[in-house]
């Protein structure tokens, strides 16, 4: 029964979908951070990264 469970990939699959939608995601924050609208989604990442980093929720 252990073979079984050893043999099984389908949950590989899943985390495989899962990093590469997060790196996707990470590269879109980044380009619209480069954007012209940067002022107001920059500030939008400082208030978030804030909000994570420290107790203070601006």
């Amino acid at each position: 029964m252990s073979f079984r469970f050893l043999q099984k990939e389908d949950g590989a699959q899943v985390v495989e979908y899962a990093l590469i939608i997060a790196v996707i995601s990470i590269a879109l924050v980044l380009a619209l951070d480069a954007i012209t609208i940067a002022n107001n989604f920059g500030s939008f990442i400082e208030r978030a990264s804030a909000c994570l980093t420290t107790a203070v929720c601006v």
